[in-house]
């Protein structure tokens, strides 16, 4: 039987490796997924493995270190040592049968951007640059002895992992790392063989190819993976798409440039992105970005060289991946947290069961956003991913009848869990739709995604013959007649409502009313508070040419309350900026009139701020009254999501998981 994606079921060639698919899973970390010298784990294996039966064609797996002694870091950094062969064999034998080739990518280190916290010395660099983190801080150039060393390193760990069974190797030249810092002009100002023009930058990169080579053997394909284009004004100054800047890092034509040069000195393929850590919203694309955002630098790179070239960034919807190969803008298309949402991406578009694909929401607070806070991978919609063999979901032997009051992403993931399990599942729904928060957060154009999860669990929850009872306010007296084995409570949250003298004036609202259209906004808006919720809502109504002030009593905006990670809210600052969003930070809403409202600043003095309209931004609080009524009169009752504690939609979907497991 033929899919509706014929060209990204065809095979294609690196080097002399054939791979069964166009679809390669991007090189994401695993911490936390790890042993203590820093290989593989069998959480690591286990879900490695599952996206290989998911039908992927290549696993780039998670950046590895080649050494540790000359860029010192302190605890469990992944490295490559002769322990490796043991999980990376027992990996490859296990994918290989699955008929899916595996890559590992290996990096010379951080360099600049290696936080202090994690390091026995002082960062370096190609050159005496500013330290990311601390820019008043130098790096310590490399010498060129420990350069050498390095590119020994990367010999030694090319040897090792053939002896594995690995079958190709990507060097990690991109994002702003080691790599980067030596092939780029505003991190490179040396004068010796790894300085210069362009071509000298490389030298590094290519004494690395080389040394691969000599070890691994000719035929043991290595691709490079690099950003074509920096997007920054300057370091720590990140550029949007659009926005009219000089270019400080890498331009598009010295990044074409560079793929030629690539070509030419023997790599088997390029993999090529965007930004690095001063834009690191290029590198990592939130929610914000469009999805494909940077295919057009895979298809710039595309016509001028004729080794394979991987597109990436948010290439997860099929219709798009299989236009990106059919129009020629790349070989390739690597799918990254796509396929942690759904590591059966492949085997779901191949069967064109596409509307059962669980969307990824760009939100990064379950992959990158955890490790950052030295939490193990894993996903904000998938909580399985990176435990596949521990939450694995087993079939009950004795069904259950089980109540869900609440239709909200806590709600429906609980009902979706319990359903696949086995049991019998109604959801109360006092609205007339399901979705709860997601129906008003996915109303900016900017989050459709929420949409898309929406509309997925829909799908699902209709599958699993889950009985939905639509404007059903549930009492005890409604779930006490149905007899149920379990009640799980998902009654959700409500908008805080400030104590403000003016708040009943017909020009305030809450963030839920403005955008489900419940009240009418006018053209001078303040939005008070200026956490994750209260920005958004802000960039939604001045990309409508709405004039708008976020005022904000801490000195930051989106600090307070569960860490937004740094990649969504760098992006969402600087968006707030290009859409000129005034923010008003250290300041507290004093009073609300028609025209204009009182603010107390950091100064002490009473201010006036032009508003015709007033949101409220100001946090959510349960709406628990029922799980309390019903608290000692059920044996088995659970309360999940913001009826709990209100938090994010991570929060919420791994609630309903870890009780839809339970009953």
């Amino acid at each position: 039987m033929g899919t509706a994606y014929p060209r990204l079921f065809e095979p294609v060639n690196i080097g002399k490796v054939t791979i069964k698919n166009r679809i390669a899973m991007a090189p994401m970390g695993i911490l936390g997924l790890t042993t203590p010298d820093g290989n593989p784990g069998q959480r690591a294996i286990d879900y490695y493995i599952e996206r290989a039966r998911g039908g992927v064609g290549l696993i780039i797996t998670s950046v590895f270190k080649v050494e540790n002694d000359i860029e010192s870091l302190i605890g469990n950094m992944h490295m490559i040592n002769q322990a490796s062969v043991a999980p990376f064999g027992e990996l490859c034998e296990a994918v290989h049968a699955l008929g899916t080739k595996v890559f590992v990518q290996l990096t010379a280190g951080f360099g600049r951007v290696a936080p202090s916290r994690i390091l026995h010395t002082r960062p370096v660099s190609a050159s005496a640059v500013p330290h990311y983190h601390e820019p008043q801080l130098l790096c310590r150039p490399l010498e060129i002895s420990e350069v050498e060393k390095i590119v020994e390193a990367f010999g030694r760990a090319a040897e090792i992992l053939t002896h594995a069974g690995v079958d190709g190797i990507e060097l990690h030249g991109h994002e702003g790392y080691l790599l980067d810092q030596f092939t780029t002009a505003i991190w490179n100002n040396r004068t010796d063989k790894y300085g210069g023009d362009l071509k000298a930058r490389l030298t590094f990169p290519i004494e690395v190819l080389r040394k691969i080579k000599e070890r691994a053997g000719d035929d043991f394909p290595v691709q490079y993976r690099f950003g074509l284009k920096h997007y920054i004004k300057g370091l720590n100054s990140g550029a949007l798409q659009g926005e009219s800047f000089k270019e400080a890092g890498r331009d598009v034509t010295e990044g074409i440039e560079m793929a030629k040069l690539l070509e030419e000195s023997g790599f088997d393929a390029l993999h090529v992105d965007a930004g690095c850590y001063d834009s690191w919203y290029w590198a990592h694309p939130p929610v914000y970005q469009d999805h494909g955002c940077m295919v057009d630098m895979a298809a710039n790179v595309k016509k001028v060289v004729r080794i394979p070239v991987i597109a990436v960034g948010r290439l997860e919807v099929p219709e798009l991946a299989e236009k990106v190969i059919t129009n020629g803008n790349a070989d390739m298309v690597a799918l990254g947290r796509g396929l942690l949402t759904d590591a059966y991406w492949p085997v779901k578009t191949a069967g064109g069961k596409v509307e059962d694909i669980r969307p990824c929401i760009g939100c990064h607070d379950g992959c990158i956003g955890r490790f950052m806070r030295g939490k193990p991978l894993s996903c904000a919609v998938n909580p399985a991913c990176g435990r596949e063999r521990l939450y694995q979901i087993n079939h009950v032997t004795d069904k259950k009848r089980i109540i869900v009051i609440g239709g909200g992403a806590a709600g429906m993931e609980a009902a979706r869990v319990a359903a696949m399990r086995g049991n019998d599942v109604i959801i109360f729904e006092k609205e007339k739709s399901l979705g709860g928060h997601l129906i008003e957060a996915s109303v900016p154009d900017f989050k459709n995604d929420l949409r898309k999860l929406l509309d997925w669990y829909e799908i699902q929850l209709k599958n699993l013959s889950v009985a939905i009872k639509l404007e059903t306010e549930a009492s005890e007296a409604i779930i006490s007649r149905d007899s149920p084995d379990a009640v799980i409570v998902a009654t959700g949250s409500q908008a805080v409502i400030p104590d403000v003298p003016g708040i009943e004036n017909i020009n305030a609202m809450t963030c839920i009313e403005a955008l489900l259209g419940k009240k009418k906004t006018g053209k001078s808006i303040v939005v008070v508070g200026g956490g994750l919720i209260g920005c958004e809502t802000a960039l939604w109504l001045s990309k409508q040419s709405k004039e708008t002030t976020i005022v904000e009593i801490l000195p930051e905006l989106m600090t307070g309350g569960i860490p937004v990670p740094a990649m969504n809210r760098q992006m969402l600052l600087d968006l707030l900026t290009f859409y000129k969003v005034n923010t008003l930070t250290n300041t507290c809403i004093q009073q609300i009139n028609r025209a204009a409202i009182t603010v107390v600043t950091k100064t002490g003095y009473p201010e006036k701020v032009k508003a015709d309209t007033v949101i409220l931004a100001c946090g959510l609080e349960s709406e628990n009254k029922l799980y309390q009524e019903l608290n000692g009169k059920f044996t088995h009752l659970y309360a999940v999501g913001d009826c709990q504690t209100p938090r994010n939609i991570m929060a919420a979907i791994w609630d309903g998981y870890e009780v839809g497991r339970a009953v």
